[in-house]
């Protein structure tokens, strides 16, 4: 498990900066800085750093093998999440479902589609030791 002193940053390409910033404030992650080509997030407590890179843009995602998002430890924590995506009319990639049915690490989950066609997965493990 992490040790709460460390964050995790990851790098994704975004097409268009105004967009990708109301995208991920609609998700309710805190803008931390802007420049002229990138925006920095804190996304659920790591950082998310979106570059302006309009060439990279897959345009025809597919959820593996390339994909990021939260896993929450507390089920309110996945419904909230839920529903501000609902409520923000965000993009969904895959609807909210619910994987390996009846299996230990029987989880649920939703994908959502950014504007830069990047895939956000969110899930909640009904058996908390399968987090990892």
């Amino acid at each position: 498990m992490r040790e709460t002193n460390k964050v995790f940053h990851l790098a994704i390409p975004c097409k268009e900066l105004d967009e990708t910033v109301e995208f991920y404030e609609k998700l309710g992650c805190k803008l931390a800085r802007r420049y002229a080509d990138r925006v920095t997030f804190d996304f659920f407590g790591d950082q998310v750093v979106c570059h302006l890179s309009p060439n990279h843009v897959d345009e025809n995602p597919k959820m593996y093998p390339r994909h990021f998002g939260i896993t929450f430890l507390a089920k309110e924590e996945y419904d909230k999440a839920l529903q501000m995506a609902i409520k923000e009319d965000l993009p969904f990639f895959k609807e909210p479902m619910v994987r390996f049915a009846g299996r230990q690490e029987e989880h649920l989950t939703f994908f959502l589609l950014d504007p830069a066609n990047n895939l956000l997965e969110f899930k909640y493990y009904h058996d908390a030791s399968m987090a990892y």
